[in-house]
């Protein structure tokens, strides 16, 4: 009788956190990645990972403000029930990567140090240096290496997801992978397969995201039938360095340590910007958002940054759109100790000290709040489940979704530091309901008929010999990547318009059909990176695809999803019985919009038009009722006020 594995895909935070919890229930694992895990993009974190601690509580704080705060953060767009239990973990995840060793930076007094991020008032991140995800990723890489060891662990590493095994039920058996060395196509039985690939920064051309986020697993299981849960919720960080191949995060741990963002009051100003004295400074975020100041939440912060650039003409240069970022008035030995791995980042790739000279700056795309659709059970308490089956997993039995590749934790704009939090919390809780969903009755995946992974592996060795056997003369396809990724940054990135979005969708749908007829340079079967990237191009489509569409058809501002058209504007009365009028209206015209968009878009793929039919799922908002989100506005105070009036009226019935 086989014993029943779990096949895993993805060995960054999320993956290698399933692997070491599955292992210790005694499950065995094969993990899939398509680099050495220790290359995954979770080794690019800088910043931190957050959760209430002691210092914070002694201030007021606690589980439930971070919960609180994260999906007021978001807008209000995620089921409350998973980001409860999150927010409960986060000082368990922290105390447990304390004790695997990972080097968090500490106090004199040798308590973990903190520092506060965007989207609150608490300083709740724990960081080890501004090299935070690598810290973590080799922590839990050291504990699936000793479970590897002792045989519960499979690595096969450099391997691509080419796809879901469904059975005639469609239930998830396992999966096809490809080794990149070798090209072998080969299926995997699996009792359940997780996903745990990351985002999708590829689609956008360049992006902080490393080079392999191209969203190709997501999408392969995306048109298997799995559905895809709010795509059109992209983050935009606001502080990256531009660059001719791709854009180079700088965290927003600078910001979090005393940075502060400015721009010469005097457009271009060819001055050194030391000399440039305070009064002839713009320092907007502290100007516009006195109470957040430089630590506003990313959606508001890239959007004055784009603000300031284009439509204020106040870029620092004339050819390239960028504001400072400052770090100078902070001892540089400290800098070091807190920051020194995005410094010499930015020393490296600019040629500027950023301890002594500003450091030049513009979003770029970073993050996928949307993602595959995940189920979770909800206990009474308004927490989940613990070791439920139906925890994370997909509109597919047993395929499963952890990380940044499903849509659960993050709304409509994500708080920095949480990505990391929920990678590893949704690995850990993740493994209990799978390992109880194995220990049910029922033949292992392998016991299954042969000729259900032969005919799935057959279909794929096909459809990579066709791509091999294409005729010279056809379409470039990193030329088709290129105007991909121009597209999709002007029209889906930091503002949204509809007529933008209708001419893109179009453009898109247009590549794709080019995108057909790409001819590869390398027709090998050795090591063939062409025919892998083309692939994963042509499996681009479906996900760019849907972010279009979900934008287009989402008339409103939430968090990441910007429509100026659709904005909800300031009070503009001075006089007070006036202001209080355009108060109750602001209030009656949110009420509005949240009955009509207060939903997550949930995204199916449409194979016989090659497009994606999209839904609207209602959003469990039970434990913490929507309110506005009022960062910066003018009349917040009159705003909030009437709104708290509401809701006590509303309680009181």
């Amino acid at each position: 009788m086989a014993k029943k594995r779990v096949l895993i895909v993805g060995g960054g935070l999320a993956g290698l956190a399933a692997t070491m919890r599955l292992a210790e229930l005694g499950v065995d694992v094969d993990l899939m990645s398509l680099t050495p895990v220790k290359r995954s993009h979770s080794v690019c974190a800088q910043g931190g990972i957050n959760s209430c601690n002691d210092l914070t509580r002694q201030a007021g704080d606690s589980e439930w403000k971070h919960f609180d705060d994260t999906v007021y953060g978001g807008d209000f767009l995620q089921h409350q029930p998973p980001v409860n239990e999150m927010a409960n973990w986060g000082p368990k995840v922290i105390n447990l990567m304390d004790r695997l060793g990972v080097p968090f930076n500490r106090t004199q007094e040798g308590y973990l140090d903190r520092r506060r991020f965007g989207g609150t008032m608490y300083k709740r991140t724990a960081f080890s240096g501004a090299t935070t995800g690598q810290q973590l990723l080799y922590a839990l890489d050291e504990q699936v290496r000793r479970w590897e060891a002792e045989g519960h662990v499979r690595k096969y590493e450099f391997w691509d997801f080419l796809g879901p095994i469904l059975d005639d039920a469609g239930v998830c058996r396992g999966c096809v992978g490809q080794d990149l060395v070798s090209m072998e196509v080969r299926a995997f039985p699996a009792d359940a397969v997780i996903l745990a690939s990351g985002g999708c920064g590829l689609v956008f051309g360049k992006s902080t995201m490393s080079m392999v986020c191209t969203g190709s697993a997501v999408s392969r299981a995306f048109q298997a039938g799995a559905k895809y849960g709010n795509p059109e919720f992209i983050q935009v960080h606001p502080t990256a360095i531009p660059g001719a191949d791709k854009l180079r995060l700088m965290s927003e741990s600078a910001r979090g340590e005393g940075g502060r963002v400015w721009v010469p009051s005097q457009p271009q100003d060819h001055r050194d910007p030391r000399t440039i004295p305070e009064s002839e400074r713009c320092y907007f975020l502290e100007e516009r958002y006195p109470k957040y100041g430089n630590l506003v939440p990313r959606d508001i912060a890239t959007r004055e940054i784009f603000d300031v650039c284009v439509n204020e003409g106040l870029s620092v240069e004339k050819d390239r759109q960028c504001v400072y970022l400052d770090l100078t008035h902070i001892n540089p030995d400290e800098l070091t100790r807190k920051l020194g791995g995005i410094l010499d980042i930015y020393q490296k790739f600019q040629g500027v000290d950023p301890r002594f000279a500003p450091m030049k700056i513009f979003p770029a795309v970073h993050y996928s709040m949307g993602g595959l659709w995940a189920d979770y059970e909800r206990t009474h308490e308004g927490g989940l489940q613990p070791a439920s089956p139906k925890n994370q997993v997909t509109s597919i039995p047993r395929l499963y979704a952890i990380g940044e590749c499903d849509y659960q934790y993050h709304g409509a704009n994500r708080l920095g530091a949480n990505s990391l939090l929920s990678c590893i919390f949704s690995g850990l809780f993740a493994a209990p309901g799978i390992h109880a969903l194995l220990e049910e009755k029922g033949p292992a995946a392998a016991e299954l008929p042969a000729a259900l992974f032969e005919g799935a592996q057959r279909k794929h060795r096909q459809t990579h010999d066709e791509l091999l056997r294409r005729s010279g003369g056809g379409e470039n396809p990193y030329r088709l990547h290129e105007a991909l990724g121009e597209v999709m940054t002007k029209a889906a990135t930091v503002v949204r318009r509809n007529d933008q979005l209708r001419e893109s969708l179009a453009a898109v749908s247009e590549l794709h059909e080019r995108a057909q007829r790409c001819s590869l340079s390398d027709t090998g079967n050795w090591t063939n990176q062409n025919v892998v990237f083309t692939r994963a191009l042509l499996d681009m489509f479906p996900v760019a695809k849907s972010i279009l569409r979900g934008a287009l058809q989402r008339d409103e501002c939430r968090g990441a999803h910007y429509k100026p058209e659709f904005q909800m504007g300031h009070l503009t009365a001075h006089e007070p019985a006036e202001r209080r009028r355009q108060a109750e209206q602001w209030c009656d015209a949110f009420e509005a919009n949240n009955r009509k968009w207060l939903k997550s878009t949930i995204a199916t793929w449409n194979s016989n038009r090659q497009q994606p039919d999209l839904s609207y799922e209602e959003v469990d908002t039970s434990l913490i009722p929507p309110r506005p989100r009022l960062y910066g506005l003018a009349g917040a105070e009159e705003i909030e006020q009437v709104w708290k009036e509401r809701t006590a009226v509303s309680q009181a019935q």
